[in-house]
């Protein structure tokens, strides 16, 4: 598998509206950090218009923050709002700025960790999860190491070109995998490559259990396991969040699994959802609520977003 290159058949006209919103988009990244945080938070209201996605995120929510009450969970939806307004504008930032600039935006703990795996020559999953700061945070990861990553293709052409582009461009080497191409993320993994992997989305009922998460019967796959497995690899979790002062990131390499796969891929699919489920908690408003992440329910029980 080759790193993505450029096709005249992107020119055609019919995707010339396209590349004069990716000219502004490259554009505004330019700005300021703070100018481009600003503007966010004026913008995020503009978010509540698809009613789908702030509906799918206020069930969310309900579920998983019983204990709010519908005042708070109001806030709480503005916020992450906000958030996710800033992360439109923060992949702008991890695709078109150096490294350089990255770098005097964020700080990094346990890159002993990386590096250790790197000394051993063996290959790391990167076990994320679905928070906003999701592009901005790989990309200062690739500041420090060189790895590839899971993505999931676009339905429109340009898009994609500039998704893949822009995610090949954290590190020299880096890959952008189709996420139906498990057998090149082991090929790499084996090679003693680092692969970012978030397993944090519902994909139906097919190789999934359900696990705890936050309390709710969650459909995860079950995946994982077998995929370090074959990889001959670690798994070496990662996080980010955005300073709640604006001033940027922490970005955060957590020691590995110890006993990861253990032989029992329910077990291991639950302290992955647990782990994330620590995590989000830290900073709730900055992760992705806005996801049927609910959609497979147990057998007999109704749908939550209908």
């Amino acid at each position: 598998m080759n790193r993505t290159h450029f096709s005249l058949s992107l020119l055609h006209p019919r995707y010339w509206l396209f590349w004069l919103g990716a000219l502004l988009w490259v554009l505004l990244a330019q700005l300021p950090y703070r100018w481009q945080m600003w503007l966010a938070r004026r913008l995020a209201p503009l978010l509540f218009l698809n009613k789908k996605r702030i509906g799918y995120a206020r069930t969310n929510v309900a579920k998983c923050f019983p204990n709010l009450s519908e005042q708070e969970r109001e806030v709480f939806l503005k916020k992450n709002a906000e958030s996710m307004a800033m992360a439109a504008l923060e992949t702008g930032i991890g695709w078109f700025w150096s490294s350089n600039r990255l770098r005097k935006i964020h700080s990094i703990q346990g890159a002993e960790h990386l590096q250790r795996a790197a000394q051993e020559g063996v290959g790391v999953l990167l076990l994320t999860t679905h928070f906003s700061t999701l592009d901005i945070g790989s990309a200062f990861l690739g500041c420090h190491i060189e790895f590839d990553g899971l993505y999931r293709p676009h339905g429109n052409a340009v898009y994609d070109y500039l998704q893949r582009k822009g995610r090949e461009s954290y590190c020299e080497t880096g890959l952008a995998i189709p996420r139906d191409s498990v057998r090149t993320m082991i090929a790499r993994m084996r090679k003693g490559r680092a692969v970012w992997y978030a397993p944090d989305r519902d994909l139906g009922p097919k190789n999934s259990v359900f696990v705890d998460f936050f309390g709710v019967p969650t459909a995860m796959i079950t995946a994982t396991s077998k995929i370090v497995a074959l990889g001959k690899a670690k798994v070496i979790p990662f996080t980010q969040y955005r300073r709640e002062d604006g001033s940027g990131y922490d970005l955060i390499i957590h020691p590995p699994f110890a006993d990861f796969p253990s032989g029992d891929d329910v077990a291991d699919t639950q302290r992955i959802a647990k782990f994330m489920e620590s995590e989000i908690q830290k900073y709730p408003e900055q992760y992705f609520w806005a996801q049927p992440r609910f959609k497979t329910r147990p057998e007999g029980e109704p749908s939550f977003y209908e």
